[in-house]
Order: structure tokens, then C-alpha cells, then sequence
């Protein structure tokens, strides 16, 4: 069985509404889901400097996230080039501050605490296959970025003050 193409999706840029609601859980073996998988990823790799998205950054209320760190200059784990469906982090540990950027706040980084080594559990779109990953430092920040979108947050929800925030001049700041 060949896995399909996907197409790119728009990115939804806030306020959209959809972007502040929480995903629903889904079927990894639905094919609707494994769609929406591929085209999450086309997405993402058209995207440049983004390493991350989650289904409601595309239109969907899923809970649903890809990601691929591998490239960021801050990466040393790195799981691939990855769909998870029904994410859930399992650990979290040793926190500090980041700046991170989004594909749907345009022209804005903010300074965000969050844990640099995690455990996520998931399965994998088709085969429905359960998944731990096991990551640090970059890629870590980046897939509790996209599980905040799960959850309806944005990483401007977590700023703690105006001081965090700054403007993004180029498109690989974060």
C-alpha cells in the first residue's frame, strides 16, 4: 500500500477560532486521518523555517501533530520526519527558557518555559502502530509547541510578560 502524497494546506493565522479550541481524538487508521496526515506534512515541508505544525493549524480540530527538528541548528535529538496521532506527553523534565516563533503568529518570538527533555506517546497515521519518542533540547521545545495547539494555546498564551516578546526579522529565528 503506497502512503498518499498529501497537499498543502493554508496555514491558519490567529485569531481563527479554531486555533483556541481543543482537538478532538481520532481513529490513526481512519483514512480521512491518514490524509490529513500527509497533507500535515505537505504542509510543513513547504513551510520554510517551520519545524512543526498541528492539525489545527490546517482546519482541523484533531489531535494530530508533525514535526522534523532534525535541520534547527538547536536539534540533538531527532526522531525524523514524523505524523502523531493522539499525542500525549508522558514526561517532562528539566525546564528553561526558549525563544520560539509559529507559523500562525506572524512576525512575532517570545521567550517560553518549557521542559528540554520529554516522553511523548502516540500512534503512527495507517497502522495505527503505538510510538514513544524520547526527545531533548530543540526538538522537545518544538513538540510541546504543537501539543499546545492541541490543546488550544498558542505559545503566546505562555509568555509571562511583555518582555518576552520580540519581532521576528528573518524566518530562522526561532
Amino acid at each position: 500500500m503506497s502512503r498518499p502524497r498529501g497537499t498543502p494546506r493554508e496555514v491558519l493565522g490567529a485569531p481563527h477560532p479554531i486555533l483556541s479550541a481543543t482537538a478532538e481524538p481520532v481513529d490513526p487508521t481512519a483514512p480521512e486521518v491518514v490524509t490529513a496526515a500527509a497533507d500535515l506534512l505537505a504542509t510543513l515541508r513547504r513551510e520554510p523555517g517551520t519545524t512543526g505544525l498541528a492539525a489545527p493549524q490546517i482546519g482541523l480540530s484533531w489531535r494530530l501533530i508533525a514535526f522534523d527538528a532534525g535541520l534547527h541548528p538547536r536539534s540533538r535529538s531527532w526522531a525524523g520526519e514524523l505524523v502523531v496521532v493522539n499525542p500525549r506527553l508522558a514526561r517532562a523534565s528539566y525546564w528553561n527558557h526558549g525563544r520560539e516563533g509559529c507559523a500562525s503568529v506572524a512576525g512575532l518570538l517570545a521567550d517560553v518555559r518549557r521542559a528540554s527533555r520529554i516522553t511523548l506517546h502516540g500512534h503512527l497515521p495507517g497502522t495505527g502502530e503505538a510510538v514513544t519518542i524520547e526527545a531533548d533540547a530543540f526538538e522537545a521545545r518544538c513538540i510541546q509547541h504543537q501539543l499546545d495547539h492541541l490543546d488550544g494555546l498558542l505559545f503566546l498564551d505562555r509568555v509571562s510578560g511583555a518582555l518576552s516578546l520580540h519581532r521576528r526579522l528573518h524566518s530562522c529565528d526561532a
